[in-house]
């Protein structure tokens, strides 16, 4: 999206995707979620607006005015909070993150991208679609892979990670919120270098 002779009262866009509803926490498809709340607490943000089907907030990070989001739409709709946001807001597409699982990454690792495809996430893909385009800053968070090609995918995603793998994946979402921070101050690129495992 261009908003020609529009300047955003926001820096950037921060999107963690998940499910909402205490069904859904600390399962892997809600590692957006989760990043999105390691951020919350070590800026102090309350998401406190419930705007545009969003839970909303905001944070300044390096003097950058910081816009939080956790859709509230259900995965597979988020493009829906996110467009209206980003409408509203007139926020420029490359000044989006959004932070979500990726199954074919081991749980601990993280893996930062410019732009791309969907690959197979229906999140990002509803975002991607609604938006326009596929330049979108991404950070996937490793959730592991299927434990055989045969288990429903549905079921797996929406299995709590578990309690044996907990510590590292809170370590990715450490890195996670670094991740966030380094693209703010010093660029994709630096984040790419420092935390793409």
């Amino acid at each position: 999206m261009i908003f020609a002779g529009k300047k955003s009262s926001y820096d950037y866009l921060v999107v963690g995707l998940g499910n909402p509803g205490m069904a859904y926490e600390k399962t892997r498809h809600n590692a957006g979620f989760l990043a999105m709340d390691k951020i919350t607490d070590k800026y102090s943000a309350e998401l406190n607006k419930n705007k545009f089907e969003a839970k909303l907030g905001e944070c300044r990070i390096d003097g950058k005015r910081i816009l939080l989001c956790k859709p509230q739409t259900f995965m597979n709709n988020s493009g829906s909070a996110v467009s209206k946001i980003v409408s509203f807001y007139k926020i420029p597409t490359e000044r989006i993150i959004v932070l979500f699982d990726d199954i074919s990454l081991d749980i601990g690792k993280i893996r930062i991208r410019r732009k791309g495809s969907a690959g197979g996430h229906n999140g990002i893909k509803d975002i991607i679609e609604l938006l326009g385009t596929e330049d979108i800053m991404r950070i996937k968070i490793g959730v592991d892979k299927k434990p055989n090609p045969e288990y429903d995918l549905k079921d797996f995603v929406l299995g709590k990670i578990p309690k044996e793998k907990w510590e590292i994946f809170e370590s990715a979402l450490e890195n996670t919120t670094k991740a966030v921070e380094e693209i703010i101050i010093h660029g994709i690129d630096s984040a790419m270098n420092k935390y793409s495992k």
